[in-house]
Order: structure tokens, then sequence, then C-alpha cells
């Protein structure tokens, strides 16, 4: 485990230390975990992301096909 100091305001500090003992927890474990989490997601952001860009293009269309024009697909009247 590597020790670091943080600067916090008050209202935080006191915010934090009434959230970690409702946890009974430590702000300094607190802290930890909300780190490794956001690590956590940012790595599985990440990887979802590296698998998505690494798979093939996906045709939207056929050949010959049109896509349908502005009317047609804002036309709410046959949604009612």
């Amino acid at each position: 485990m590597k020790n670091v100091t943080i600067t916090l305001d008050e209202r935080t500090a006191a915010w934090a230390r009434v959230y970690a003992a409702k946890h009974n927890s430590s702000v300094s474990r607190l802290v930890g975990e909300m780190l490794q989490a956001r690590m956590r997601e940012m790595r599985e952001y990440e990887d979802a992301m590296r698998r998505f860009l690494a798979r093939q293009p996906v045709r939207l269309k056929k050949a010959g096909a049109r896509y349908p024009d502005r009317d047609a697909v804002h036309d709410r009247t046959r949604l009612r």
C-alpha cells in the first residue's frame, strides 16, 4: 500500500468522515475504493471500445437500396 496526502475543503472532509463512519470504513479506504472503482470503469470502457473498433464494419444498406427520405422517417401519424 502507498500513502498519499490529499487536500479537501472542510465541508467535503466532514462529509467523507461521516460517510466512512457510516460504512465502517476510514476516509483513506473510502478514497482508495472510489479510485479503484473509477479505474475499473475506465479499463472496462477502454476494453469495450477496443473490442468494438476491432470488429469489421457492417453495411447499413444493400446495394441499390435507398434510405427513406426525411418525411418518411419523421412521419408520426402512423404511430398514433
